[in-house]
């Protein structure tokens, strides 16, 4: 263990552990008043992640790896359960034996956050890492997913006049749904061992398109702030979709500057880098 490994942990844990943290308030904001033992437990959640991010917060990168190490697998202990509780709900959702404010789509949307940050500190602890094709191609598919859900959720928390504003979050969730057909196909039809330029063009292609949705993200965000557009989107879902926007741009950045051969150090979002660095 290294300080990398303390560095790259700490980051994915203070980003991580603050989304954990607001899915288990949208979740209790979408439950209905008389499911109180799920509002509890949601609330339960909201206070072991907003724990997790505080203390996160107040270690440094000199922190010992050892500390690190057993941090994450504590961690990741409460990753598996707030997993659970999560599909536990969806569950309770499809099956019709509760209702609310919470989408099906949303709660396996948070479900799959929530099994990617396990994954990740599995991969912390462990250094089992991907190969670079394979980890430029597991997070594209995974990431485009995500945006592509984002722009489903905004079309339909926007109010209807918002003509405009539904419109372009079609649009976007219609490109992203292709761009992840585009990324699973491929992955069924590459070689192995391909890199440049079939992944080089893939990332950048892809770079182009979160761009503009993180740019109508923040837009978004900033109206809704300001009171100038008509939704029921919180200003905290609309600052959160935009964060996970900002970070999936973040870690194609650091593709790009592998593939290109221009920095031996940029895998700081991502640990499947740090093999090929």
């Amino acid at each position: 263990m290294t300080d990398a490994f303390v560095s790259r942990s700490l980051e994915e844990v203070r980003f991580w552990s603050r989304i954990m943290k607001e899915h288990s308030l949208f979740l209790k904001l979408g439950f209905n008043c008389d499911d109180t033992k799920l509002i509890k437990e949601a609330e339960r959640f909201y206070g072991i992640f907003e724990n997790i991010e505080a203390q996160a917060l107040s270690l440094s990168e000199d922190t010992d790896p050892q500390f690190i190490y057993d941090f994450n697998e504590q961690i990741l202990h409460a990753v598996r359960h707030i997993w659970s509780f999560k599909r536990h709900v969806l569950g309770l959702i499809i099956s019709c034996r509760i209702g609310g404010n919470n989408f099906p789509l949303l709660v396996d949307h948070v479900s799959r956050e929530a099994a990617y940050f396990a994954k990740r500190l599995e991969q912390l602890n462990t250094g089992t890492l991907d190969s670079l094709p394979d980890a430029i191609i597991n997070e594209n598919v995974f990431f485009l997913k995500i945006m592509a859900d984002h722009a489903k959720f905004i079309n339909h928390l926007l109010d209807p006049s918002e003509r405009k504003l539904v419109e372009q979050a079609n649009e976007f969730s219609h490109d992203f749904d292709q761009l992840v057909f585009q990324a699973t196909d491929l992955d069924s039809m590459r070689p192995q061992s391909q890199t440049p330029p079939l992944l080089s063009q893939f990332v950048d292609q892809n770079r182009v398109s979160v761009v503009q949705l993180r740019d109508f993200k923040r837009t978004a965000r900033d109206l809704i702030e300001a009171c100038r557009i008509k939704s029921i989107i919180p200003a905290l879902l609309a600052d959160h979709v935009f964060r996970e926007a900002t970070h999936f741009l973040e870690i194609l950045d650091a593709f790009e500057a592998v593939l290109d051969g221009t920095s031996h150090h940029s895998g700081k979002n991502n640990p499947n880098l740090d093999s090929h660095c």
